[in-house]
């Protein structure tokens, strides 16, 4: 999978729905931003968990997206593989191959982050 391919689809298809359903994500956005705030749990925790969802879910646009803001937020390659790790044993089978898929997104994004 070429993430930056797979993504840029994503965003633009969402960037189509977003503007047949302004309300909605204006609530999904204010919902989020609420949902991410730090508080007794950082940032960066709330990413984690989301992260396992959507391994858990096998959706790949959730993964890449919380992939870009672990990065964002500066995780740490040991951290994210602790996260998989756990993805995985929750998970099973299924979530071992979509652990995999977001490591490699990872891996690419702490790539770029560093070359930028």
């Amino acid at each position: 999978m070429d993430w930056h391919d797979f993504m840029s689809e994503t965003e633009a298809n969402i960037d189509k729905l977003n503007r047949e359903i302004p309300q909605t994500v204006k609530g999904f956005g204010i919902m989020g931003q609420a949902a991410k705030a730090d508080g007794a749990l950082s940032e960066k925790t709330k990413e984690f968990i989301a992260l396992g969802i959507a391994i858990a879910t096998r959706c790949d646009s959730c993964i890449g997206f919380h992939v870009r803001s672990l990065v964002r937020l500066n995780a740490t390659r040991e951290e994210f593989c602790e996260a998989l790790a756990m993805a995985t044993y929750m998970g099973g089978g299924p979530s071992y191959a979509f652990s995999a898929k977001a490591l490699k997104a990872y891996d690419l994004y702490a790539a770029e982050a560093k070359d930028a």
